[in-house]
């Protein structure tokens, strides 16, 4: 243990890690389980821990509209939700990414009613994958606090917003030991905000007005994007991302001693005839299922997905691609409805057209906060494989501990 080693909750480490990034505007409404991270940024201001304001509102339509405003007149801003809360904001998400402002926001997963749950699962965040935003999953408390530093430096390099998700409860109010990194270093490592809208009395214009689908010229006759260029840039933008991502790692990295893999990480994966993937704390569980594999002469390795959007295509291509595993098997506690997970929907289309193509099953767990236990894990692996060496390679989609009649 070291000087700067804490006991924190997730939410606890999410909001030391707001503070030492300098925030200077705080917005959010209070829902569970990610109340506790806003009124502990709440009690930094109050006590002048944080030099901020923050703005109390109605709804987390309202807070993610302050943060836009905020972000827009040049502001270093955050926010955070849970479920519903975000489901709310999705018009505003939108608005956040259109704009390309460097929002950040911790979604602190928790399961979509109805019927009601205040337990975790992804299907919140997963539910705003198409809205713009970058999204990062942590799988523990000291990946929590070290991406939200790293996600201002993503998001102001790159002009566009950032979610950085962790699962309710399951790592929101469970306690670690977390290295909090020197307020010093983090602020050296951050670069001051530099807006890209421009506010100006002498050059009055209007921010985000009506645009045609055409490009046109404005009234200085200069050639000006329609709004399909406007999308374009932002696909692009996001694509050019991955670069920023992976460099912000390996700087924090070599200043703090921590690096958690940019997009992905991996956990004896390099002799594995069996690769067991997934995104959060539920791939922490299957390096405990992998260990109870091992032992019994089964030799599975994990594949944490940490970067889910921009997808990180190429990089499941290489890192599967090495190994020869006789199946690849999927957990996530999401679904897309009528289909399958979405986690294994995007691996499949990573893997599309390259010479990498093992039987893959998609587990669908642990929705609304039903316990996953690694020797659960453990035996939907032994019976996906009981599968494939009977020699059935179709894809499946398996619902784990799941009652299904």
């Amino acid at each position: 243990m070291t000087d700067n080693c804490q006991i924190l909750t997730g939410n606890q480490a999410a909001a030391i890690g707001v503070k030492l990034s300098g925030v200077q505007v705080v917005s959010a409404y209070p829902i569970t389980p990610q109340t506790s991270l806003t009124e502990t940024l709440s009690q930094y201001i109050e006590g002048g821990e944080l030099e901020a304001e923050y703005v109390r509102v109605e709804s987390e339509h309202s807070a993610m509209t302050v943060c836009i405003a905020a972000s827009t007149v040049g502001a270093r801003v955050f926010t955070s939700t849970s479920s519903h809360g975000l489901l709310y904001m999705h018009e505003q998400l939108h608005w956040a990414a259109g704009s390309r402002l460097p929002v950040v926001m911790c979604c602190v997963n928790r399961g979509v009613g109805a019927p009601w749950s205040i337990f975790n699962d992804q299907q919140d965040s997963i539910a705003q994958r198409d809205t713009g935003w970058i999204q990062i999953y942590c799988r523990d408390n000291q990946e929590i606090i070290d991406t939200v530093i790293q996600a201002y430096r993503i998001a102001e390099a790159v002009y566009a917003p950032v979610m950085v998700c962790y699962d309710g409860f399951v790592l929101s109010h469970t306690t670690m030991p977390v290295e909090v990194p020197d307020e010093e270093a983090v602020r050296a490592f951050l670069p001051p905000y530099k807006p890209h809208t421009i506010l100006d009395p002498h050059d009055p214009r209007n921010i985000n007005p009506v645009i045609f689908p055409w490009r046109r010229m404005d009234a200085e006759g200069c050639l000006r994007d329609g709004y399909m260029e406007l999308r374009y840039k932002l696909q692009k933008a996001l694509e050019e991302a991955k670069p920023v991502i992976a460099d912000v790692s390996r700087a924090y990295g070599r200043i703090f001693g921590r690096d958690h893999g940019g997009f992905l990480w991996q956990y004896r994966l390099d002799d594995a005839d069996v690769i067991l993937a997934g995104m959060g704390s539920i791939a922490t569980e299957a390096t405990m299922a992998t260990d109870m594999l091992r032992k019994e002469g089964i030799k599975a390795g994990v594949l944490g997905i940490r970067l889910y959007r921009p997808f990180p295509r190429e990089e499941i291509r290489e890192a599967i691609g090495n190994i020869k595993a006789k199946a690849l098997l999927i957990f996530e506690k999401d679904i897309s409805y009528g289909y399958e997970g979405a986690l294994c929907s995007d691996v499949k289309a990573a893997l599309y057209g390259s010479a990498v193509q093992p039987p893959i099953h998609d587990f669908i767990c642990g929705l609304g906060g039903r316990d996953v236990k690694a020797s659960e894990i453990a035996d939907g692996v032994k019976a996906s494989l009981n599968t494939v060496d009977e020699g059935d390679s179709r894809p499946q989609t398996i619902w784990l501990n799941c009652r299904k009649g």
